[in-house]
């Protein structure tokens, strides 16, 4: 019969495994991480909601959704790090144009094309905005469509609802927008010229350099192949022809003399 403790130690093995197989959570730890703080935003007077780096640039687009403003901040940021106002005047409002004066509502995302363009998901204007070099432009939804609905159709036309997040695709060319409200994966396909790093006309003229001097390279080869057989054996001949020369002023091994030394004994004889 088993003892009160084998019992006890047997009972405790199943309660144990009976929590964990109703566990809910599996938590394996991985060690190696460090967290640490580079920004406050409460002593900067700003509630950072989105943190992206521009392409091509050392600098950081950091989003202030509640007070509806785009900063941008050196890379690396540290509490010493000078926050500069990019877009947005701190009201609610909708107003493309200049930049600076460009106003939002309560933008949730953002993202950027190869070029270096930005694509806001503007929340309460149910509407993308883009800001490039040009100024501030709207390129869907907005004041063109119904607002908070999925209705899809030229970008103009089409309407969002007031909850949805945005990224962008290079390998598409396209920005894809997730619709939470309306629990949708939307498409809007960008202009050709904003998927790339460079004007066609800079790649036509690096395309061009670079055939140039592969060209070049391969014709010295060849020129070099070509020309290789009448400068070696040429050089080759003219090395070894003082040598020989003294060599016929010697005796050979057997102590005769060679045929030029033979001629010349016998015209002293004569």
């Amino acid at each position: 019969m088993a003892s009160p403790s084998t019992f006890f130690t047997l009972i405790l093995t199943l309660f144990l495994l009976s929590l964990h197989v109703d566990a809910k959570e599996l938590i394996i730890p991985e060690d190696g991480y460090t967290v640490s703080t580079v920004l406050e935003g409460h002593k900067a007077h700003i509630n950072p909601f989105t943190v992206l780096q521009r392409p091509g640039s050392s600098d950081l687009v950091l989003l202030d959704s509640v007070n509806s403003t785009f900063y941008t901040v050196q890379f690396p940021i540290s509490q010493e790090s000078v926050l500069s106002r990019f877009s947005g005047d701190g009201s609610v409002g909708y107003w493309d144009g200049d930049v600076a004066l460009a106003r939002f509502a309560k933008p949730k995302s953002f993202a950027f094309d190869l070029r270096g363009n930005m694509y806001v998901a503007d929340k309460f204007n149910h509407a993308i905005r883009k800001i490039s070099s040009r100024g501030v432009t709207t390129i869907a939804g907005g004041g063109f469509s119904e607002k908070s609905s999925g209705k899809d159709g030229p970008a103009l036309n089409a309407s969002f609802s007031n909850d949805f997040d945005l990224t962008f695709i290079p390998g598409l060319c396209s920005l894809l927008v997730s619709d939470h409200m309306h629990q949708l994966v939307r498409q809007i396909n960008l202009k050709e010229e904003d998927c790339t790093f460079g004007s066609k006309s800079g790649l036509g003229a690096v395309m061009t350099w670079t055939l140039g001097l592969g060209l070049s390279c391969l014709l010295g080869i060849v020129i070099g192949i070509l020309v290789r057989p009448y400068i070696i054996p040429n050089t080759e001949r003219l090395q070894p022809l003082p040598f020989h020369r003294d060599m016929e002023a010697l005796p050979n091994q057997s102590g005769e003399a060679t045929t030029d030394t033979l001629l010349r004994q016998q015209k002293r004889s004569c």
